[in-house]
């Protein structure tokens, strides 16, 4: 049986009335957030799109993206959801909330390698509460159906749907990446946050095809990849390394190592490839 194919959902049709600006539109790190959601996803699935309201088509921070409006009644997130669903029947959506600034492709990357297709959804557990963060989730088709009676009976939440109806809870591998950015301190303090990050110099090792694909056998250089997992898709976004993360091992100081390991400046990271022979 194959799995239904992943789209990406970037949910930005909030009205933002606690930041008092449209949060799709605010600058982190020289881009809007929206981009920024959308440059991330767009590195994991083959199609994205931004979920909107039918008044912000041509808004400037969104007009350029491919856009799914929502086409059904009724307000918050889950009119985003079912508009997706109801798009692209068939098709589950990794849903993404625009104002995730310390969202990485490591939390990503987990949460598709944990998808659990049988559940109505795959979705982190806050590292607040404890509880379904619906808003970075992988949403399967089937529950669309559900999602529409829930929203006949009164519903709109879709955090205590997933609460009522169950979903594949997973840990998040780093308790900061779901924050959101909701009023102008958030923004502020993000902001102040990202920019303190100082790019680490780590030293990199490339051995066999890898080597051949990147043009040297090792090089240093400046990053702010918060994880093994994060420098390797960096790199194989400048080299076009071919080679996927599951046929890699990872060591960090002559150590293996989990992709989800802290790097800390002047690591040495070696990528193995695959050994040719028996």
């Amino acid at each position: 049986m194959s799995l239904e194919p992943i789209y990406g959902l970037i949910l930005a049709g909030g009205a933002s009335k606690r930041m008092q600006r449209d949060k799709a539109a605010l600058i982190i790190q020289g881009k809007t957030q929206l981009d920024r959601a959308f440059e991330l996803l767009s590195r994991h699935v083959s199609r994205v799109f931004v979920s909107v309201r039918a008044d912000q088509t041509s808004d400037p921070a969104r007009a350029h993206l491919p856009m799914i409006v929502d086409s059904v009644e009724g307000t918050g997130p889950i009119v985003g959801i079912r508009s997706a669903l109801a798009a692209h029947p068939g098709v589950a959506w990794l849903v993404l909330a625009c104002d995730l600034p310390f969202l990485s492709d490591t939390a990503i990357q987990e949460l598709l390698r944990r998808r659990d297709p049988s559940a109505l959804a795959t979705a982190y557990n806050s590292a607040h509460d404890g509880l379904p963060e619906p808003l970075c989730a992988v949403w399967e088709a089937s529950a669309a159906g559900l999602l529409v009676a829930y929203q006949a009976a009164g519903g709109h939440c879709p955090r205590k749907f997933l609460i009522r109806h169950g979903a594949q809870l997973i840990d998040l591998p780093d308790p900061r990446a779901l924050d959101n950015v909701n009023t102008p301190e958030e923004y502020s303090q993000a902001v102040a946050a990202l920019d303190t990050l100082p790019p680490m110099q780590l030293r990199i090792q490339y051995y066999a095809l890898m080597r051949e694909q990147a043009g040297r056998s090792e090089e240093t250089l400046e990053t702010l990849a918060a994880t093994p997992a994060d420098l390797y898709t960096e790199l194989a976004a400048r080299y076009g390394f071919t080679l996927s993360r599951e046929q890699l091992k990872v060591a960090v100081n002559s150590e293996f190592s989990d992709w989800s390991r802290k790097l800390a400046a002047n690591d040495a990271v070696v990528f193995i490839p695959p050994v040719a022979g028996g």
